[in-house]
């Protein structure tokens, strides 16, 4: 089988890193293109061995692109494509089809209550993506509650396949030599307590609510930060305004997998942390948390459904917390007072091994090819003419 992945970009993301784990363990012939943005995670899959494509694109009205996806996906003689992230899937289910393609699968990576990959989910958004979604085969749901919203959105159920996003464990698997070294290149003292915040630099992760929080913690405590975006501006001057700039860490966007970039990589830096925060109060799954616990931390969240999805007792110490500064900061002298306890990954980080999700995504591929396109149903239960 020859596999097509299309994604909006290849910068370092959740979804686009998971994209990357992912080909590694599928055995199916891959390519992917990148409709803008190839970046380091671009980089990473050239050093896997992987053919990656960069189509140019300008804007999400840059129409002149769908052509050009359409002859690369006939050239490529494809028997199946792959789409990832809003505008990727939207274009790609269109190309795949008039390429003659019919199996089409998508992945919705970041679909929320009341946004998308922080877009607005207005009614035209939703028109649109619904649109496109009729052109596949199966839409990817990574977690139930993702597939739930597809399902209220009027997304048929017969079209909707739930594969979670996966992890590597042995590479979150807590590392004493990696924890000093890193605490070390950063400037950390040994004995300091480090908070963790893993995401995109964007107000929809909050990461405010962190920066106000350590403001009411002990002096020893410290926050880093992981990741890159718009808000890191504002997120520097609100620290400096609370007078704990010095305490607080920016590491950058930091790869998931080895690259060759300089500097620790994500499971690394999870080392030298002492307990990973997540105060977004919307996630479609929650990959940060789940990382974290399969670096043996402690997490306190307040969106994470990877986690709300799983039986009681599965993370014992992955407690709910209130999108609140003084919650958080409460929630964090509670584990700063109990001190270390042994790093070992609970059975939720189990759970949610990259081989299963692999072998989860090729029952789906499977289907795509051997069965006709589900015919959408009218709200009657009528299917239309």
């Amino acid at each position: 089988m020859r596999a097509l992945h299309v994604i909006t970009g290849l910068g370092v993301g959740g979804a686009e890193q998971q994209l990357r784990l992912l080909l590694r363990h599928l055995p199916v012939e891959c390519e992917v293109v990148t409709l803008t943005n190839p970046g380091p995670v671009a980089d990473g899959l050239a050093a896997d061995g992987v053919r990656v494509t960069h189509l140019g694109m300008a804007g999400n009205r840059d129409l002149a692109a769908l052509p050009r996806l359409v002859r690369l996906i006939r050239q490529g003689r494809y028997d199946l494509v792959h789409t990832h992230l809003y505008r990727a899937c939207l274009y790609g289910r269109i190309a795949a089809r008039l390429a003659g393609v019919r199996a089409v699968v998508a992945t919705e990576h970041s679909l929320g209550d009341s946004q998308t990959e922080g877009r607005p989910l207005t009614a035209g958004v939703r028109a649109l993506y619904l649109l496109g979604e009729r052109l596949g085969r199966s839409t990817v749901a990574v977690s139930p509650t993702v597939a739930a919203r597809l399902t209220r959105w009027g997304v048929p159920g017969p079209r909707i396949a739930v594969v979670p996003n996966g992890i590597d464990l042995d590479r979150f698997a807590f590392d004493p030599d990696a924890r000093r070294r890193t605490r070390a290149l950063l400037g950390l003292p040994e004995d300091a307590f480090v908070v963790g915040g893993v995401g995109r630099l964007a107000p929809g992760k909050r990461f405010d609510v962190l920066i106000r929080a350590l403001a009411g913690l002990p002096a020893d405590c410290r926050l880093l930060l992981v990741g890159g975006g718009p808000e890191e501006p504002a997120l520097r001057q609100a620290a400096r305004r609370a007078g704990i700039g010095r305490r607080v860490l920016f590491a950058g966007e930091r790869p998931y997998l080895p690259d060759g970039s300089s500097g620790p990589d994500l499971p690394a830096l999870a080392s030298a942390m002492d307990v990973l925060a997540a105060p977004s109060t919307e996630e479609a799954f929650g990959l940060a948390v789940v990382e974290g616990l399969a670096a043996g931390l402690p997490v306190r969240y307040t969106s994470c459904p990877a986690l709300e999805d799983l039986p009681p007792g599965a993370a014992p110490d992955a407690v709910r917390v209130p999108c609140d500064a003084g919650a958080y900061t409460r929630a964090l002298a509670a584990v700063r007072a109990a001190g270390p306890a042994p790093r070992t990954a609970p059975e939720a980080a189990r759970h949610y091994c990259i081989s299963r999700s692999a072998a989860r995504l090729m029952d789906v591929y499977a289907a795509a090819l051997a069965h006709p396109v589900p015919q959408p149903r009218s709200p009657q239960g009528v299917s239309p003419s």
